[in-house]
């Protein structure tokens, strides 16, 4: 996934999750646009959550999961957007093996970061921009 050399010839997808653990995702997704064909984000919460996630972050999305599992949603994008290379960025074991029951790369969310200098949030570290603001008006 290095910046310099390689094809651009791919179609990125990052797992909810892993997208919330870095410093700065919209920076990170941006940064990705200049290397890849398609850059988008699946999981399994509902639509809303990663879309209130993208917006408030001005991510903007080529594709997303939709109403469907994750399996299905990667199969789709598949299918949709026929580039040289799918590479699905996660987390944990359960992210590893579902990208290779579909059959997609598999990058983890430090590898990745890595080669592309994204950061990774430290974990005590606040979300600059929370999902759900606080309110102190609610009873």
């Amino acid at each position: 996934m290095s910046q310099s050399g390689g094809s651009t010839d791919m179609t990125l997808a990052f797992e909810l999750s892993a997208l919330k653990q870095l410093a700065k995702p919209g920076t990170a997704f941006a940064g990705a646009r200049q290397w890849t064909e398609y850059v988008g984000v699946v999981s399994d919460e509902p639509t809303y959550v990663v879309t209130n996630f993208t917006r408030k972050r001005r991510i903007r999305q080529d594709f997303f999961s939709g109403p469907k599992s994750r399996a299905d949603s990667l199969q789709s994008v598949k299918e949709q957007f026929d580039t040289e290379r799918h590479v699905f960025v996660g987390i944990d074991d359960e992210d590893r093996e579902l990208a290779e029951r579909v059959d997609w790369e598999y990058l983890t969310l430090e590898a990745a970061a890595e080669n592309a200098d994204w950061e990774i949030a430290e974990a005590d570290e606040p979300d600059p921009m929370p999902d759900e603001p606080e309110r102190d008006d609610w009873p």
